[in-house]
């Protein structure tokens, strides 16, 4: 295993940022306090499990709930400011249909957004190991009640509430009633009849992870021009390893977001041989686009736990490419198939694992030149600033086509 750059920002890192709201003001300091004993209060709730968990932790942030819950954490002088100041949801382009619909934020999402955003300069770095230790309490404490037999009760109004039930047909267990817990039903796997790949003749075709929102940048640089806006990201740190991070500087990146409804495994972008796997110990910030997306916040791609795979591909044996397992606020474990291990060969679309409870990410890193990523998704990821039209993730599904793969400087159907 490579030995791995210290996984959290020392002092001197950190003195650098300018913590701030979205509109520049920065918080006082019993922010941390106040979203800290909410956000154990609102997970506290979710160990009720006779209280639908729209009753607690998804209530959506644009929600009258919500706000009378945010008013009286954070008082603000009206509904229009605190939205404007505190974004509350993403837009999500479907790339089926071509519809840009709203996501709302669920409401333990932006409590955790505060997490970030809280405090002095002095105070946050005081504080980083405070909320580390927070966030992961609060993670294990998830991952404890979703565990336990009890938590079945959970899963239908987790259906009703994001409208699951269309989807149940496409599980390996349809029957909700048949999973001994919430965790199990978070975990449910799919039949591979429901996903498969497209253009599974073509070798160079690249495959989207997970059904997701996604986001596909043409190199790292225009991934932090346009996405990655928080401090402290590079290659190595996300990757664990300063020799790793050369193959992969300037080449394509593949951000694929699971929102807490979605299917939550992930699949093979591509076919290849497991090289290795780093695991990467580290916190658990939220993944929102909105912690991602802004400047003077610690980037949360590097903080988080993650766990890191190299692929040989099999269309292009001199290569390499990165599947990164992201977790995040209120992911309890991320979880390998059986078998998937250094040695081991997978196909595109295969499934590699699991994550259970809470939002997560799949990255997917390839070398300078490596892969051509879709137009469509590129353009909606990296629009100019000045364009609002766009500007954001594609929702996608597993097996979809995300781009293709250049051997020897060609492109090859």
């Amino acid at each position: 295993m490579a030995s791995q750059p210290n996984d959290t920002l020392d002092g001197s890192m950190l003195s650098s940022i300018t913590p701030a709201t979205p509109a520049g003001k920065p918080l006082p300091e019993d922010h941390f306090s106040a979203a800290a004993t909410t956000l154990d209060s609102l997970t506290t709730q979710a160990g009720d499990h006779a209280t639908p968990p729209k009753a607690h932790l998804h209530i959506p942030g644009h929600h009258d709930t919500a706000h009378s819950l945010f008013r009286s954490v954070f008082p603000y002088d009206s509904l229009t400011n605190f939205e404007a100041e505190w974004h509350l949801g993403n837009y999500v382009i479907d790339r089926g249909t071509g519809e840009k619909s709203f996501e709302p934020m669920s409401v333990y999402v932006r409590l955790g957004m505060h997490l970030l955003y809280y405090g002095s300069v002095q105070a946050k770095a005081l504080q980083s190991h405070q909320t580390q230790a927070l966030l992961k309490a609060q993670s294990e404490k998830m991952g404890a009640q979703y565990d336990s037999p009890e938590s079945v009760a959970h899963i239908q109004p987790f259906i009703e509430s994001f409208e699951l039930q269309g989807s149940l047909g496409e599980m390996v267990e349809p029957d909700p009633t048949k999973y001994a817990t919430f965790n199990a039903f978070f975990a449910r796997e799919i039949k591979t009849s429901a996903r498969p790949v497209a253009e599974p003749e073509n070798a160079l075709a690249i495959s989207s992870p997970a059904d997701c929102r996604l986001t596909a940048f043409p190199t790292t640089d225009a991934a932090t021009r346009y996405w990655i806006k928080g401090f402290g990201f590079t290659m190595a740190r996300l990757l664990g390893s300063e020799p790793s991070a050369s193959t992969f500087d300037q080449g394509s990146m593949v951000i694929a977001r699971l929102a807490p409804q979605d299917y939550h495994r992930w699949h093979a972008p591509i076919s290849g041989r497991v090289e290795s796997i780093t695991e990467i110990p580290g916190t658990y910030y939220t993944v929102n686009p909105q912690a991602i997306n802004e400047a003077g916040t610690l980037d949360v791609f590097c903080e988080n736990r993650r766990s890191v795979m190299l692929v040989r591909p099999t269309s292009n044996p001199n290569s390499l490419v990165a599947i990164i397992a992201v977790g995040a606020m209120l992911v309890g474990s991320i979880k390998y198939n059986p078998g998937i291990a250094p040695g081991s060969e997978i196909q595109r679309g295969q499934c590699l694992g699991a994550f259970y409870y809470g939002g997560s990410t799949v990255i997917t890193l390839f070398p300078p030149g490596a892969a051509v990523l879709d137009e469509d998704l590129v353009a909606n990821s990296t629009v100019d600033e000045a364009d609002t039209a766009k500007n954001c993730e594609t929702y996608v599904k597993v097996g979809w086509r995300v781009g293709q793969a250049v051997v020897q400087g060609a492109t090859v159907s």
